[in-house]
């Protein structure tokens, strides 16, 4: 006959950590009575009711037994520390005080998160976020974000639970940011995308033609400014030269040779003015240099000629 709780528990440990069960109820040994801890359908500890206790040899120094209250510790968990634990007073009548199917977990593997732009304008877009994993689960949700909120649309993937028993999920929190998670009962792991900075700062890609037009267009007006500055400095430069010029010409002295005209006349007779010269006249005096002879002793006087030309007759 057996007494106490029928309840299991579930306890889940992440491998390589310590696992502790405590028990239901206050434990009491009467004669010909011992108290267990066993695992699956074998004993691995022992309390007798002379107070002598025996623990299983492949546990020596991995399991400790809290006399005080009975609870178990296991140190070190690994897989095979999986299956079902119980504890109880066993003698004439079973009477357990707990129940406990223990379950070993590896920590999850990392998360990460992809974010491919479907559609942008000037107020809203629309993105689909993968979640994968290192192990090669993967899950799939489409958003859309205007300039005051995000939401998850329809149809699109939001959790899955995958072959090694993991859970994989995507969903949007309150800033604007998707969250894929990645967990089991002993760990997990997130990637955070703020994906509205992301919709805004990154538009979806134009259409190879808007582009080219625009920047031939660019190119042809920066091409034709250049010229107008190019004939407009051309232009300056030839105004400058030309009024250089002109002030060169302005700054020129012209000096009047003057020449001088020589009247013998006044000489002779500057009192009679019978003899004096008429003003119509011009009298040139041409001296010619004395010139002397190669022979020797031979010299011939300067001698002056006066030729009067007569301005009428030039008339």
């Amino acid at each position: 006959m057996s007494n106490g709780s029928d309840t299991v528990t579930p306890v889940f440990v992440q491998k390589g950590k310590d696992l502790l069960l405590n028990v239901t109820a206050p434990v009491k040994l009467v004669e010909r009575s011992e108290f267990k801890w066993r695992f699956n359908d074998s004993n691995i500890f022992r309390l007798f009711d002379d107070n002598t206790s025996k623990t299983i040899d492949t546990y020596d120094g991995r399991l400790v037994i809290f006399l005080q209250n009975h609870s178990l510790l296991l140190k070190n968990v690994q897989q095979a520390d999986s299956g079902r634990y119980t504890a109880g007073v066993f003698g004439e009548n079973d009477d357990y005080v707990g129940k406990y199917s223990v379950t070993v977990q590896d920590p999850v593997s990392p998360v990460n998160g992809k974010v491919d732009l479907l559609s942008s304008s000037s107020d809203s877009c629309n993105l689909t976020v993968t979640c994968s994993t290192q192990d090669s689960h993967r899950i799939n949700s489409t958003f859309r974000c205007d300039n005051n909120t995000c939401s998850q649309e329809e149809g699109g993937e939001r959790s899955k639970v995958t072959t090694s028993g993991t859970s994989l999920r995507v969903h949007l929190s309150k800033v604007f940011s998707v969250i894929c998670d990645h967990s089991n009962q002993v760990s997990s792991d997130e990637h955070i995308t703020m994906i509205r900075d992301f919709c805004f700062s990154n538009p979806a890609p134009e259409p190879l033609s808007n582009i080219i037009i625009p920047s031939v267009a660019v190119i042809v007006t920066v091409i034709l400014v250049l010229v107008i500055i190019y004939i407009g400095a051309a232009f300056v430069r030839h105004r400058k030269k030309g009024k250089h010029k002109t002030e060169e010409m302005k700054n020129t002295v012209y000096e009047t040779v003057q020449v001088k005209s020589v009247n013998p006349l006044v000489d002779q007779n500057p009192t009679d003015d019978a003899a004096a010269p008429s003003p119509s006249s011009i009298y040139s005096l041409i001296e010619l240099g004395s010139m002397k002879s190669t022979e020797a002793g031979d010299t011939t006087q300067p001698e002056s000629l006066y030729a009067q030309v007569d301005r009428s007759a030039l008339a």
